[in-house]
Formats: C-alpha cells, structure tokens, sequence
C-alpha cells in the first residue's frame, strides 16, 4: 500500500487549494483554524496524517498571519508524524527583499526561509519567485515553477500578427528575453528611474515597437504604476496594442483603477493571489491544474522538468 496524499489549505488559499484538490481527483483536507478573542489563532488538522504526503497550500501575501498561520500548520503536520511535510506556496510574499541594498536593512526572504524550515517542512513548491536566487536561501528542495507553461499556450492562441515581448524595467530582461525566445519573437526593454519605492519618475524605451503587438511580462503587479506607465510608453511609440501578463496580482492602493484607465487591451493574471475584485480588463488563468500535476510527480519522486518544456 502507498503513502496517502494529504492536500490541506490555511485560510488565504482555500479558494485555489479547492481547485488544486480537484484537479488531482481528491477531497480538500479537514483543517481548522480557531481564533481567539486576543487575535491568536491555532490551526489543527482534523483527521488523521500519521505516516503521509502533506501538501499545504498557502500563499504568503500581506499581511503575515497567513506566513504565521503556514508557519503553525507545518508544525501541526510535523507534530503529528507526518512521513513528507511539502509546503506549496503560489506566491511566496517577503522576495522583494532578497538583498541588502542599502545599510542596516534586513534580508527578509532568507528570515521566511529559515522560518519555513525551522517549523519542519521538507520542500518547497513555489511559482515565479521574484529572484531565482532565492532558491538558495533554503536548506530543502524548491520545485520553482514557471507561469509560462500557463502564459505561452495563451499567447500562442492570441495570433497576434506583429507580436514582440517587452519588459516593464531592466529587472525583467531575461524574463522578457526566454518568453520571446520560446515564441520567437523579438523584445524590447523600458528603463525606469525611482527616487523612491512604488514612484517612477521617468521611463524610456530600448526598442522598436511602431506597428507592434506588445505583450508586457512580469512577476508582480503591486501599484501598477510601472506597467501602466510603460503600456502608454509603448502607446506613445506607434504600438498598435498592448497587453500584460503578470503571474502574482497584488494589485494594491488603486491598481485596478490604474489598469481601467490604462490603454491595454487587457492584463491576464494567475490566481495565485484572489483578485480584489474583478474587472473588465482583467483576466484570471487557474494554476490549479499545473500545481496538481506538480503534487503527483513529487509524491511518485518524478522529474516535473518536461512540464516547462515548449514544441
């Protein structure tokens, strides 16, 4: 008899951790979580998991009960004998701060590695860290999928007649560089100043994009003021259209107003984050399927690379 698969959900993920047990062809684990009048809260599994996989599903989006409330529920599964403890985080929040870039800051994406791995978990399943070093900050297995194994199929079926890619900042080069490479078309790169987080104070275009379908690609949406900012860019450029993709919508303060009174076309999005609430220019493609295949081929000890491999 073989070891039994587990998939359980804290409570910031339940939407997406549904569709994930389904698309694997088993019920949503039994966990509960009780809150407190002091604002504690304690999760616990109500059924058994002695000797199994545990897959726990949760992303770690603001704010940090859902990193704390993943954090206890690793430590329940570890308590209660669990064979594989497997944290499967869609967006794994804190990667922005993967580096001391200015004096006495902290590294908080090693802090949330040390943390996942001192309450117990085994491996990491994760999709599109903000920096692929970050990989390195654990001391466990990391399966770090790829959102365009979901993103490429899609463009593909757009049959955009003049399609290049583009990247809103220099950050995302090689992002924008392996999806034009895979669909081979050429790319272009906007280069944007700051004089602070969430403000960009000027942006100019490396590239040629007149005539052009322009496909935007990046990680994360937060503010939206970047991507919106080189959409008009590449507007102002003779673009006849533009269009995002971005795998974590963070969306905050008035992003999706941002988005509506930009001129793309539309923004697709995965469910990796639940969307504050839904627009016209906004599309959601589900990550449930490919996290599914993702929780099988580790349960058998399979390679998952033919996954992230395009004809």
């Amino acid at each position: 008899m073989g070891t039994v698969v587990n998939i359980f959900s804290g409570r910031a993920t339940r939407y997406l951790a549904e569709k994930i047990a389904d698309s694997y062809g088993k019920k949503l684990g039994d966990a509960l979580v009780t809150d407190f009048s002091d604002g504690e809260f304690q999760p616990s599994f109500e059924e058994n998991v002695r000797g199994n996989d545990i897959f726990i599903v949760q992303s770690t989006f603001a704010p940090t009960d859902n990193l704390f409330e993943l954090l206890l529920l690793i430590d329940a599964a570890k308590r209660a004998s669990a064979r594989h403890i497997i944290a499967v985080i869609p967006y794994f929040g804190f990667a922005r701060q993967d580096r001391k870039d200015k004096p006495r800051v902290s590294i908080a994406a090693k802090l949330v590695a040390n943390l996942l791995t001192a309450a117990g978990v085994q491996r990491i399943i994760t999709i599109d860290l903000h920096a692929d070093q970050i990989q390195g900050f654990f001391d466990v297995p990391v399966d770090h999928l790829y959102a365009s194994s979901i993103f490429v199929p899609f463009i593909k079926q757009l049959n955009l007649p003049n399609l290049v890619m583009a990247s809103p900042d220099t950050g995302g080069t090689r992002r924008a560089a392996a999806y034009a490479k895979i669909l081979n078309s050429s790319f272009v790169i906007c280069y944007k100043q700051r004089s602070r987080a969430n403000q960009v104070d000027s942006m100019e275009l490396i590239g040629d994009v007149e005539g052009k379908d322009v496909v935007l690609v990046d990680d994360i949406i937060d503010t939206a003021g970047t991507i919106c900012k080189a959409a008009q860019l590449m507007i102002d450029k003779g673009a006849a259209s533009v269009r995002g993709f971005c795998t974590h919508p963070l969306l905050s303060s008035n992003a999706i107003e941002r988005i509506e009174a930009s001129p793309f076309t539309e923004i697709i999005v995965t469910d990796t984050i639940p969307l504050k609430r839904e627009s016209p220019k906004i599309r959601v493609l589900s990550t449930a399927q490919l996290l599914a295949d993702v929780i099988g081929k580790v349960h058998k000890c399979e390679s998952i690379s033919n996954l992230f491999k395009f004809d």
